[in-house]
C-alpha cells in the first residue's frame, strides 16, 4: 500500500484516491458542503487555507492546504524511481 503525505504529517492511502481537484469550482464547493452536512470531510488544512482536495472511493472528501503540484511531481519521481 503506498501513502501520499498531504502535509502537516497526514496521509491518504494511493489505492483508495479517485481524483485531487482544485477548490476553486462552484461543483466543488457543492460537493465539500455537502460533505460537511454529511460528517464525511475531513479537514487536513491546520487553519490554513485550502489549496486542494482529495475525493476517497470511501465517499470522504479531504481538505489539504499543499497545492496540486506539489503532489504531481512527488508522484511522478516516485513512479519514475520505481522504474528503475
Amino acid at each position: 500500500m503506498r501513502l501520499i503525505n498531504i502535509g502537516f504529517g497526514n496521509l491518504v492511502s494511493e489505492e483508495r484516491l479517485i481524483a485531487a481537484v482544485s477548490p476553486d469550482s462552484a461543483p466543488i464547493k457543492r460537493m465539500v458542503q455537502e460533505s460537511r452536512e454529511r460528517g464525511m470531510l475531513i479537514d487536513a488544512t491546520y487553519g490554513r487555507k485550502t489549496a486542494s482536495i482529495f475525493i476517497m472511493d470511501s465517499d470522504h472528501v479531504i481538505l489539504s492546504a499543499l497545492p496540486l503540484e506539489k503532489f504531481g511531481s512527488r508522484t511522478q519521481t516516485e513512479t519514475a524511481e520505481e522504474r528503475e
